[in-house]
């Protein structure tokens, strides 16, 4: 290979992974990968009756604010 395909090439390489660090390190700072919430929900609701039994209370959360809510 020519040696300017692989100046080319690591050029390219650097300048892909230099973006990619960039954006990882901006998406830490900015916290969004602070996710306690899912952690959490996953050691209190460790099996499917559980799971089932925390998304019917929330479905009648969700029942009950609409069911309340009255525009004038």
């Amino acid at each position: 290979m020519d040696d300017w395909v692989m100046v080319m090439m690591l050029g390219a390489s650097l300048l892909l992974g230099s973006i990619a660090l960039f954006a990882f390190i901006w998406a830490v700072k900015d916290g969004q990968f602070d996710d306690e919430t899912k952690m959490m929900n996953a050691v209190h609701y460790d099996d499917e009756k559980e799971l089932n039994d925390a998304a019917d209370l929330e479905r009648k959360k969700k029942q009950a604010l609409e069911k309340n809510y009255r525009p004038e």
